[in-house]
């Protein structure tokens, strides 16, 4: 899919996004030490629930 510009997607398009990004950070600070596993795992639960993002294996 093509990048779009953040003024040319729609909300669920930017809320998606945001998730990503948000995930991303959490693997990071995982990947890097500066959470546990059990810190990592809860925080994405929150945000998963927060957002009303599906869970995929992909995800």
């Amino acid at each position: 899919m093509e990048e779009k510009h953040w003024s040319e997607m729609t909300i669920e398009e930017k809320n998606h996004e945001l998730f990503l990004r948000q995930k991303e950070t959490l693997d990071q600070f995982l990947e890097h030490g500066a959470i546990t596993k059990e810190q990592h795992d809860k925080s994405l639960h929150d945000l998963i629930e927060k957002m009303g993002e599906a869970v995929s294996q992909g995800t």
